[in-house]
């Protein structure tokens, strides 16, 4: 549990986040009466041999920072807390995602329905889900006991049927996991923990076949009644667990565990807490991306629901390949700016995956891996508006054989016209050598509708930032905003039919200083009015036909901010957005609209 922590008193913060490659430290000062990143310091993560302590990279990214920073906060390998006489810290905290995160399975009786809330419930509090486990998923049992065996997870998340509904089914699911008899993935003479949280009819019968075999603990029930989704006292249970078990059986995480003023968070899951806070105190709606080696996360909060989704074969580095297997290689080839083949492209591919380290050596290099990156963004938010939806079989009459049979998916709570935040994050987005091709990226693969505010994550430490906020929120919040994101600008979208010649946007827009930018923007046109980070009244008039955000036809007055690219209007059209089909006149648009946006330097002649 977090340490009695009095906010008034804290001055100094350490926060760290153990990634599987690299451990990130960053020291948090009060300046001025505000709380800034004042340094950040890293080193390789040593969770495996030869080191097999975690400690020791957490030790190194610190030293890194007291030799950035001149502040000493070690004394050998204790950290120095409380801060007197300008030595020392007064809190420390930490996330890991190490060893390979937070690997859980999760069971309900209809795989629609509450298998995808018990889905929802371990993607939140930060895990990777590796197999959904339900009566209707189409295996036979002893597929069921293989898949489960072969899988170690680190835990298991089983629920199914409302209270008071119908046991055997839910019983049933529990029986294939006694047979099982699964083993942790880290740790030796322990049980696997199991989070029942199912019909509360059914406990006895559960504690019945799985008490003896694993560690059982039982919460309340993921979905109570048809109607109702209570996923928390799943995700704090699994927070819990997670630290009890999981990160007490890891190489050094115990000592860790003992120097933190608050539980270590799975580096997602932290993540996901400040998406939520910043959606909660800002009342905006939030879409998050962090875009890895291996795989994608999407983050969202829209009607105040918080959703995540993990594309675990979808990143890159070491999941390159598949970005290009799943979208396909004519999807890839739409957004390179220069002709290229089928053998070039994934000999490009192919290096890059068996070179996971590499960054691009050139620029046909790097305008290959953007275009690729814009296909592995565009895939993992169609499965993150698929997977967030609101909750199905509401409101029907339904027998069992109804629920079994249930396919549809409920509606997907993601509503790009209401989208006022997209951030991005990871290196390809965070490191691109120009702002402007991360909010090209963005703008390409999400598609913002209507009046959306762009950022990136300047140095990924959304995960520290995450977990602060559970013990200091002003904190967290202010080096969030002041430090942590990067404005890239706004984006202007409007949505409608589509003509060539046609005026999709009239627009009026006040920069400061005397000057006004006013003009017109025509369909499949892009423009960018350069302008820093500041609000900027607008006054926004869409065609006929179209919706800029307030409806079709309707006009406003509004206030938009600028950024470090500016202001990007984009009348290339929504629902659906479609590139030239012929290759000649693809190529010539997406150089057009680089140059428009200063994407790449000196286009011109260059191939």
């Amino acid at each position: 549990m977090a340490k009695d922590i009095n906010p008034d008193k804290v001055n100094v913060i350490l926060a760290t986040d153990c990634g599987s490659t690299t451990t990130k430290a960053i020291l948090i000062q009060l300046v001025d009466g505000v709380y800034r990143l004042t340094h950040r310091g890293e080193a390789p993560t040593t969770v495996e041999a030869p080191f097999e302590d975690v400690t020791k990279g957490v030790l190194n990214s610190i030293t890194e920072l007291e030799e950035l920073s001149g502040r000493k906060i070690l004394d050998g390998e204790k950290i120095i807390s409380p801060v007197k006489d300008g030595i020392g810290v007064d809190i420390y905290i930490s996330t890991s995602s190490a060893g390979g995160g937070l690997q859980m399975m999760v069971g309900g009786v209809v795989k629609n329905m509450t298998g995808e809330s018990a889905q929802r419930a371990a993607l939140g509090a930060g895990a990777i889900v590796m197999d959904v486990l339900a009566s209707n998923d189409g295996r036979l049992y002893h597929e069921k006991v293989r898949r489960i065996r072969q899988l170690r997870p680190d835990m298991i998340l089983l629920s199914g049927g409302i209270d008071g509904g119908t046991v055997s089914h839910v019983v049933e699911l529990a029986e294939i996991l006694e047979a099982a008899n699964p083993k942790p993935r880290l740790g030796i003479g322990y049980k696997l923990p199991v989070i029942y949280a199912g019909n509360i009819k059914a406990r006895d019968a559960i504690a019945e076949r799985l008490q003896d075999k694993t560690d059982l603990t039982m919460v309340d029930n993921i979905r109570p009644t048809l109607e109702k989704e209570n996923l928390k006292p799943s995700r704090d249970e699994i927070h819990e667990l997670f630290m009890e078990h999981v990160m007490a059986q890891a190489p050094g995480y115990k000592k860790l565990m003992s120097w933190t003023d608050a539980p270590i968070m799975p580096t997602p899951g932290a993540v996901g807490e400040i998406i939520q806070k910043i959606a909660k105190v800002e009342n905006i709606t939030v879409v998050g991306v962090d875009i890895g080696g291996a795989t994608t996360d999407v983050f969202s909060v829209f009607q105040n629901q918080f959703n995540r989704t993990v594309s675990a074969n979808l990143g890159m580095s070491y999941s390159i390949c598949n970005v290009l297997a799943e979208s396909g290689v004519p999807n890839v080839i739409r957004w390179v700016p220069f002709d290229t083949d089928e053998e070039d492209l994934t000999n490009r591919i192919a290096n890059k995956m068996i070179r996971p380290t590499t960054i691009p050596q050139d620029m046909d290099d790097l305008k290959m891996e953007q275009a690729i990156s814009r296909e592995a963004l565009r895939l993992s938010f169609k499965q993150h508006k698929e997977f967030a939806v609101g909750l199905k079989g509401i409101q029907k009459e339904r027998t069992i054989s109804d629920a079994f049979d249930q396919s549809e998916s409920g509606e997907s709570l993601v509503d790009l016209m209401e989208l006022n935040l997209l951030v991005g994050s990871g290196g390809v987005l965070s490191h691109a050598p120009r702002r402007h091709q991360a909010a090209r990226m963005l703008v390409d693969a999400f598609l913002p509708e209507g009046v959306t505010q762009l950022a990136v994550d300047s140095i990924f430490m959304m995960p520290q930032l995450g977990v602060l906020s559970t013990v200091h929120d002003k904190a967290a919040l202010e080096v969030f905003n002041r430090d942590c994101l990067v404005h890239l600008g706004t984006c202007l979208a409007p949505v409608g039919p589509q003509k060539t010649g046609k005026i999709v946007l009239d627009y009026e827009i006040d920069l400061g200083d005397g000057k006004t930018e006013k003009g017109s923007l025509m369909a499949g046109e892009m423009k960018l009015i350069p302008v820093e980070y500041k609000p900027c009244k607008a006054k926004l008039i869409p065609g006929k036909n179209m919706d800029i955000g307030w409806g079709k036809n309707e006009s406003r007055d509004t206030v938009i901010s600028g950024g470090v690219v500016g202001i990007l209007l984009d009348g290339r059209g929504r629902r659906p957005f479609s590139l030239p089909e012929n290759s000649t006149e693809r190529i010539k648009k997406l150089l057009e609209w680089s140059t428009v946006t200063a994407e790449y330097p000196n286009l011109e002649g260059q191939s």
